[in-house]
């Protein structure tokens, strides 16, 4: 846990959610590029807002300037309620995202393997909505294909995956991929959770909204 994220706790479907927010990188001033909400891995598999690759996307995202808020999902850490397979979890997402975005500003969405299933389909829901709903850009890492439904996303989302994850297989992530011709940045030799490669990470993600 970052010791200076801010701590709050936002109205949820299922009870209080729980959430910390990095606040944009000193060097900027307090301007405020815009807002990102993170999304985390599976909760009945050890997932929170702490995770690691989570947490390299906040410090990320603070230090080109974004306020960064991540938030632990139903029955996860402080947040009420219970795991509800996925479904309930998207209702989260946007409880979050309402609460939390700015009017004037543009909301980004990212999420890491189960999180990014889950800021496939708030993004979705947020486009149906129109557009003044819609978010300006994804992020997803490892993002669980396969296992969740992900839904369409737009030609400019940033999709990261490790050669050798064996949580998600790159092959099923390139399935759901090539209907939409999306472009996948493969990192060589990584694994599902970046173990050694967090910064390379970094660095790709930090190119990409730079």
């Amino acid at each position: 846990m970052n010791a200076h994220a801010e701590r709050l706790v936002v109205p949820g479907p299922a009870g209080p959610l729980e959430c910390a927010v990095d606040a944009p990188a000193a060097a900027h001033d307090g301007a405020v590029a815009g807002v990102v909400v993170l999304c985390h891995p599976h909760p009945l598999h050890g997932g929170t807002m702490d995770n690691k690759v989570v947490m390299t996307l906040a410090r990320t995202f603070a230090q080109l300037g974004w306020r960064c808020v991540r938030f632990n999902f139903r029955g996860v850490g402080a947040s009420g309620g219970r795991w509800d397979e996925g479904r309930g979890e998207v209702d989260d997402a946007l409880a979050v995202i309402a609460a939390q975005r700015m009017a004037d500003r543009p909301l980004l969405l990212g999420g890491f393997s189960f999180g990014g299933y889950v800021a496939t389909q708030a993004a979705a829901r947020l486009a149906a909505a129109g557009d003044a709903q819609r978010a300006a850009r994804l992020v997803l890492i490892a993002p669980a294909a396969g296992n969740f439904t992900l839904a369409p996303v737009p030609a400019d989302t940033l999709v990261v995956h490790g050669e050798t994850d064996d949580v998600v297989p790159l092959s099923a992530v390139l399935d759901w991929a090539r209907p939409q011709s999306l472009p996948i940045t493969l990192v060589p030799g990584a694994g599902h959770f970046f173990h050694g490669q967090l910064t390379l990470l970094k660095q790709i993600v930090g190119a990409a909204f730079s």
